[in-house]
């Protein structure tokens, strides 16, 4: 998978809000993203399992029992899951130290900009993987712990599901992190029924009616 930085998202990130960046400040970004971008090795894991509903807003998938309304909601009419983890590597956290430790602030921003929008966009990749080998099922927008109710605490379940240490190089801290940092563990319902959701999940979406939208 070959990836590409989305710097409007990079903008965004560092703050800016309907204009580019010029001059220096562009140079600098551009930069630092090509850096994050030569330091990334992306990596992915993924599994399916059955989702069954329990009573109120308990439900399994697979294997891991969970209660949270905003999950519930967004795998409603799914018969299953998969679980996914993907990681952009540890050299992107090295990197983004070594600016740190070298007070270079402004730099150490940029990287962590271009590394979020890296792993969005190796995310969605990941997705759409997902979605070419699902013959037949439709996919829902991706779901993180962290997301409404759905705690932050099944970061280390989906993460011992996955194997993801021996798989991926990702690991869970005491205190519930991801290691390497720029990672990302998640929840993407698969249903027989097409569902207008789009890929990029409730962030990009203005229907705030949505039956499926998280939290």
């Amino acid at each position: 998978m070959s990836l590409t930085i989305d710097f409007p998202e990079v903008w965004r990130y560092l703050g800016y809000r309907g204009t580019a960046p010029e001059g220096a400040a562009a140079r600098a970004i551009e930069e630092g993203a090509r850096k994050v971008a030569q330091a990334a090795r992306p990596r992915s894991v993924s599994t399916v399992v059955p989702v069954t509903f329990g009573e109120g807003n308990t439900l399994h998938l697979g294997p891991l029992a969970v209660e949270s309304a905003a999950l519930r909601k967004n795998l409603t009419g799914c018969e299953e899951a998969a679980l996914f983890a993907a990681t952009l590597g540890v050299e992107v956290d090295r990197l983004m130290a070594r600016c740190s430790a070298l007070g270079q602030v402004s730099q150490a921003a940029i990287c962590q900009a271009a590394a979020a929008a890296l792993i969005e966009t190796y995310c969605d990749q990941v997705n759409d993987a997902l979605r070419r080998e699902a013959d037949g099922w439709y996919l829902r927008p991706r779901f993180s712990p962290g997301y409404g109710d759905f705690s932050i605490q099944h970061q280390r379940e989906l993460a011992r599901t996955l194997r993801t240490a021996e798989t991926i190089g990702l690991t869970v801290s005491e205190s519930l992190m991801l290691l390497p940092t720029k990672s990302v563990t998640a929840v993407v319902g698969r249903s027989r029924t097409a569902t207008p959701c789009h890929r990029q999940g409730c962030e990009a979406c203005d229907k705030t009616d949505c039956p499926f939208r998280r939290g």
